[in-house]
């Protein structure tokens, strides 16, 4: 039906692009999962094929495309997947105020919505509407509400159900309920490997390789649903700590873990050549002193850490509503830190591999946190750290987060949910 495209494509993603055609030994199934390693191509074969399938299949009717938020559906899916179906001759037209895209090819016209699973409430967003077919591409990032009301919402006779991740814990809800039940709900189940990319280099595929350690290295690499467990940063020892710099820093930025009953853990950072060094710190403890300290007293500790250096920025929990105001009205310049948990730990992972951060002499209650700082093994189906000795790890989180490797907005690795009692 389509006109032939130049595109290079791997064994994999062929198995992909025409699982459901009529050669096909898995025409008949349901759905198709495709999970494994970052950039293994699997979103563009998955998103390629679902809109050559529903294109050749239905006429006038309604599909949703779903992601963690409609903007990572636009820069995930369709920035790849509308030039390549351009290029095979099909025409579309998105209204991004409604979250709708019009595709034609001939004769045939199809409309795709888009959605966003971010959180429970994003379940209510995709009620009442119905479609002949869905994609959910980072899945395992949506909450399982959402999933199964968009599921739900497929009455049209022939819908099949579409789905992308990356691993995350053995544990999770859509491991479980979905892929260790592939025969029972006669999906497809394909699992991506780097190797099954084309278009990524050795080089590359080896600098991604370095970027993850541990249970994330297993998932993101090797494409293994697999637990979180052990230290967090167990490639940490006290032989990556350095001496202070000598000589002034180019900039000067505070971070801070704010809590009252729970210690509050402050770091002073300095950019030398490039590299941020966490030269300093105060970190205080009520439980251990037997006394709780006010907001502005804290400010001041704050104040003498900084030591009259010019300091560009304060990043600050964004939880901690009155003591980041009592920093403003002291003319703090405060900025609220990025506060995703898993992929701030990733960052930080890599920023501490990389050699971006480093982690000084002086700050000795870091150092001993970096050698307890442990996974949750009894989390369930959702990775979460053990809420002990993690004070200077997530000031140093915020810190990673925010100022050294932000994220794109609406991106994310990760997903994840830590509570903390204040």
């Amino acid at each position: 039906m389509f006109p032939a495209v130049r595109l290079q494509f791997s064994d994999r993603q062929k198995q992909v692009l025409g699982w459901w055609s009529r050669g096909s030994p898995h025409r008949d199934r349901d759905a198709i999962v495709c999970d494994g390693a970052v950039r293994s191509g699997k979103t563009l074969c998955l998103g390629l094929s679902f809109f050559l399938w529903s294109m050749s299949r239905f006429r006038g009717q309604q599909f949703a495309l779903c992601g963690k938020t409609t903007e990572s559906v636009r820069r995930n899916l369709l920035a790849s997947v509308l030039p390549v179906l351009g290029g095979l001759g099909f025409q579309w037209e998105e209204q991004r105020g409604r979250n709708r895209l019009t595709v034609r090819y001939g004769r045939v016209e199809n409309t795709y919505f888009l959605f966003g699973g971010m959180d429970e409430g994003s379940a209510a967003l995709i009620q009442g509407i119905t479609l002949a077919v869905v994609l959910l591409d980072e899945v395992a990032l949506m909450p399982r509400s959402f999933v199964e009301q968009a599921c739900a919402r497929c009455s049209v006779t022939g819908a099949k159900f579409w789905f992308s991740c990356n691993p995350a814990g053995p544990g999770h809800w859509f491991y479980r309920e979905w892929i260790c039940k592939a025969e029972e709900r006669n999906l497809l189940h394909l699992r991506f490997r780097m190797e099954d990319n084309p278009t990524l280099s050795p080089e590359t595929r080896q600098r991604y390789e370095r970027t993850f350690q541990g249970a994330f290295y297993r998932r993101f690499i090797l494409g293994e649903w697999t637990a979180a467990d052990g230290l967090v940063y167990d490639f940490f020892d006290e032989g990556m700590v350095q001496p202070v710099p000598q000589g002034p820093a180019r900039r000067w930025i505070l971070s801070c873990d704010y809590g009252t009953v729970n210690p509050t853990s402050m770091g002073l950072w300095g950019e030398y050549g490039g590299v941020w060094y966490r030269v300093a710190e105060y970190y205080y403890d009520a439980r251990q002193a037997r006394r709780q300290q006010t907001d502005q007293e804290y400010a001041q500790r704050l104040a003498e850490l900084a030591g009259g250096r010019a300091i560009e920025a304060v990043v600050v929990d964004p939880s901690a509503a009155s003591f980041l105001e009592t920093l403003r009205r002291a003319g703090w310049n405060v900025r609220k830190a990025d506060n995703e948990v898993l992929s701030g730990i990733r960052r930080t992972a890599d920023a501490l591999k990389n050699g971006r951060i480093v982690i000084c002499e002086p700050c000795q209650d870091a150092i001993r946190e970096f050698g307890s700082y442990c996974w949750d093994l009894h989390s369930g189906d959702q990775d979460r750290v053990r809420k002990e000795d993690d004070h200077a790890m997530d000031e140093i989180r915020y810190f990673v987060a925010t100022v050294v490797s932000p994220a794109e907005r609406g991106a994310s690795f990760y997903a994840g949910y830590v509570e903390r009692p204040r």
